[in-house]
């Protein structure tokens, strides 16, 4: 352990190194070559009305979707993280399902579901809330295909908080609300925020579920598509530059808080 693995002279390591180094090459040149291709140009993207509307969309309304699934995915983490019942297998594996599905899928299922022929489509229109061409679709189709993030980094931050810590806080007297508020939460606070930064990422990223659901108002993956559409490759570049250090940007500040993997706390 600890060898250099350059120093290596076994064939499978060289053999490996090269395979690896084909692929970082495969993944970083488009997002490389694409960034180089048009700096200048990027600016003057960035001026338009429509770009920077679709980019505050996207980012308000994944913010909006990243607080919703807060609010009822960390509840869900932590029982699963924490207890055992009839089914929780099942509950625990159906989870990813949102990221399996193909998003295109997932926003014609959601449009099954809050559609305005649907019954519960129906009744939500009549309460004024219409996720046809809407924020409200908007959001709800990040929602649904982000919320795994969550939902397991969440988990997996409860599971690292040894249960005996909340333990000894309710033998002091505390309550199960507060044990959970004053010790747990705490001690797994930057694997939640990881999952809040990751959730907000997916969410801002989402263009499959989004354009089935919610063309209108415009996010910025489905404004790229539609310049893409209408203007070509060329006008379209620029657009694409931007979302690249979008999203180099979150990952960096995802790596700068998740820096290390979570250790179990005694």
């Amino acid at each position: 352990m600890g060898e250099a693995w350059i120093a290596e002279k076994s064939p499978f390591i060289i053999a490996s190194g090269i395979l690896g180094l084909l692929m970082l090459i495969f993944l970083y040149l488009p997002i490389i070559n694409t960034v180089i291709a048009s700096p200048d140009r990027m600016i003057s993207a960035l001026m338009r009305p429509e770009t920077r509307d679709a980019i505050f969309m996207s980012f308000y309304a994944a913010l909006l979707a990243t607080l919703i699934t807060f609010a009822f995915g960390i509840p869900l983490a932590y029982i699963l993280a924490r207890f055992s019942f009839p089914g929780k297998s099942i509950i625990d594996a159906s989870i990813d399902l949102p990221i399996l599905i193909p998003h295109d899928a997932a926003g014609i299922a959601l449009l099954l579901l809050f559609g305005p022929k649907a019954p519960l489509g129906r009744l939500l229109s009549g309460m004024g809330i219409s996720f046809i061409d809407t924020l409200f679709g908007v959001v709800l189709a990040m929602t649904f295909v982000s919320a795994p993030f969550m939902i397991r980094s969440a988990e997996d931050a409860f599971k690292a908080v040894n249960p005996q810590m909340e333990n000894v806080a309710r033998s002091l007297g505390a309550s199960r609300f507060r044990a959970f508020m004053h010790v747990t939460f705490p001690l797994a606070f930057r694997g939640i925020l990881t999952g809040c930064l990751l959730t907000w990422a997916r969410a801002i990223s989402e263009f499959g579920a989004v354009i089935i659901l919610a063309n209108i108002p415009k996010t910025a993956p489905v404004y790229l598509y539609e310049v893409f559409i209408n203007e070509g490759l060329t006008a379209a570049i620029p657009v694409t530059s931007l979302l690249i250090i979008m999203a180099v940007l979150i990952f960096m500040a995802v790596k700068a808080i998740a820096t290390r993997p979570l250790k179990p706390v005694y």
